[in-house]
């Protein structure tokens, strides 16, 4: 019987749908899919991280273990292999301390997949997956047109000690049909059981992970149905109630998934996603491309007044990805094929001027392609090196003494490497947190200790109970919550006769926001950052009004009306109570409808 596989919280926490659900909430959603039956819970990958990074606010790290610390699901990773999370290919070295970091965060299942289906690229980062004690998912990307280099590659993943080979399909082109025989064929040649992430508008991607589960597969990728629907994933639910159609009961409950739905609809269900409006996710499913890359593509060239030019940019992408040795469009390549297709045609001639990933992908330093290099390419990339050099592997030990202690943790350094300079605001932003003493791990609470006070915060928060305290081996806290102020009008004298009744006292008609939990208020997402908001500030619903720090986690507070921002009650880095008056919104009524 096939299980299913969770993807919504990683969705979640990468763009375009990134700070749209709050890390409270979001801890909330894994409580509720860690009891649904899940096979494992992917809850973190390359874009969990970069996104991560580029919003300055919360470590992905942290973000892991706060998960692991809410449920008893597996945790997954998904790896891209030898590029880990970032954009650039690292040494073994950095494969194996960054497994190891993953590891002990409580990563349980290694999704490892390697971007031009090189198995080569994935050994190292496979010895440290099983040396670490995790399982070992082997993924295989569909999409570069080389049956047999696919085929070559599920043969030698046995030895690199592979549990699962799961097949992927980034740009949704995969046909049902082809996905029942890939299936059976995968499982056949490599003696392992084979697994199907599938993603397409139209419902192919449903229509395919009905046909491999037919087909024996024995894990299927799914997610939530807000988010299936916005970003063209398989629904959970709706994969749930197909097999069991089909007597393949998967062992999920369904009325969990229909309340951790509600929960994500609370959030993103009057959200307009930017990604995937109809005409471009025509046109990626017409191409046979990944709809981030068309996206992607459509908003640069609207940006330098060229957004009737697509369709050329399209035509030149097919081009520059068969010149360069037909990979899989999945990221990274997809960014850097699609990169030198806009360049190739903005400039009027072709490769006069070249990314550097190009070069570096020609040259094989990301490893091989599918299919051979065209040799006029490897000529051209031969002759107009311009300078470009390949990049010294990154030396762990000489960046941690470069940086001066803003890496303070051999995560914080990992990301320090992949990041470079992106990642510098967060560190900072995490050192300045830390420096007042005022989270858990700085007071020198143990993690298990500090788990089981956060259990009790969200108990306060969640159920109202006025005060608790616990004490254990000499240790005594209590977590109350503040008592609300409501203003009770006095009563009105009764009118004289001839005399209009007087109008009853009112509050100045302000929305109150008040803080959710226990925490330290942050106005601005970074040191040396804007605020979010000022006074008289205009919002609207959904803008971001502040940050609220609990347990190192950052939890985003945002606006629910459109209005003014009338008065902030809370100054930068001051300890806030549940409950605590932190905004007044002054409410717009009756825009003018050229204003809609």
């Amino acid at each position: 019987m096939p299980r299913l596989v969770d993807t919504t919280i990683r969705v979640l926490s990468q763009e375009p749908l990134a700070g749209l659900m709050p890390t409270a909430d979001l801890l909330r959603l894994a409580e509720l899919l860690d009891g649904a039956g899940f096979a494992y819970l992917e809850v973190s990958g390359g874009g969990v991280f970069d996104t991560a990074v580029r919003r300055g606010v919360e470590s992905p790290w942290e973000r892991i273990r706060a998960l692991k610390s809410r449920t008893k699901t597996p945790l997954a990773l998904a790896l891209r292999g030898r590029f880990l999370v970032g954009s650039r290919p690292v040494g073994g070295d950095f494969a194996r301390r960054f497994v190891a970091s993953a590891a002990q965060s409580g990563i349980d299942v290694f999704r490892l997949h390697d971007p031009l289906n090189d198995v080569d690229n994935l050994r190292e980062a496979a010895e440290a997956i099983v040396a670490s004690g995790a399982e070992f998912e082997a993924g295989l990307l569909y999409g570069s047109g080389r049956h047999e280099a696919l085929v070559d590659a599920a043969k030698r993943l046995p030895e690199l000690g592979a549990a699962r080979i799961l097949l992927n399909d980034p740009a949704a082109v995969l046909q049902p049909h082809r996905a029942s025989e890939l299936v059976a064929e995968l499982r056949d040649v490599s003696g392992l059981p084979v697994g199907l992430y599938a993603q397409g508008a139209g419902g192919n991607a449903l229509a395919a992970a009905l046909e491999a589960a037919r087909a024996g597969a024995d894990v299927i990728a799914v997610a939530l149905y807000p988010v299936a629907l916005t970003m063209h994933r398989v629904s959970a639910e709706a994969a749930a109630q197909a097999l069991a159609g089909l007597g393949l009961n998967t062992g999920v409950d369904l009325d969990k998934l229909w309340d951790a739905a509600d929960l994500v609809d609370e959030h993103i269900g009057d959200e307009p996603v930017a990604p995937v409006p109809p005409r471009i996710a025509v046109r990626a499913a017409q191409r046979k491309l990944p709809v981030g890359v068309v996206a992607a593509l459509d908003v640069q060239l609207r940006g330098r007044a060229a957004g009737d030019r697509l369709d050329e940019v399209l035509d030149e992408l097919d081009k520059v990805r068969a010149e360069v040795g037909s990979p899989p469009l999945a990221a990274p390549i997809g960014q850097i094929v699609a990169s030198q297709a806009l360049l190739n045609v903005l400039t009027a001639n072709r490769y006069s001027t070249m990314v550097d990933e190009l070069r570096d992908l020609v040259e094989g330093r990301f490893g091989r392609t599918p299919a051979p290099v065209d040799p006029a390419l490897q000529r051209a990339v031969e002759l107009f090196e311009n300078g470009h050099t390949e990049a010294d592997a990154v030396d762990l030990e000489q960046l941690r003494a470069e940086a001066g202690g803003l890496a303070a943790s051999e995560e914080e350094l990992l990301l320090l490497a992949l990041f470079g300079e992106e990642a510098e605001p967060l560190l900072k932003s995490i050192r300045e947190r830390a420096g007042g003493d005022e989270s858990l791990g700085a007071s020198g609470v143990d993690r298990e200790r500090a788990e089981r006070i956060r259990e009790v915060v969200r108990i306060v928060q969640e159920t109202g109970v006025g005060e608790i305290t616990i004490e254990e081996d000499g240790t005594r806290v209590s977590v109350r919550r503040t008592a609300e102020q409501t203003y009770v009008p006095p009563p009105a004298a009764p009118p004289t006769e001839g005399e209009l009744p007087p109008v009853a006292p009112r509050d100045n008609g302000n929305v109150r926001v008040e803080s959710p939990m226990v925490g330290t208020f942050y106005r601005a997402p970074a040191p040396g950052s804007a605020a979010f908001v000022e006074e008289g500030d205009a919002v609207g619903p959904g803008s971001t009004l502040c940050i609220l720090e609990a347990m190192k986690l950052m939890n985003e507070v945002k606006s629910e009306v459109e209005g003014i921002v009338r008065k902030i009650h809370v100054g930068n880095g001051e300890p806030v109570e549940y409950g605590q008056l932190l905004f007044e919104l002054e409410p717009i009524n009756g825009r003018p409808l050229d204003a809609v």
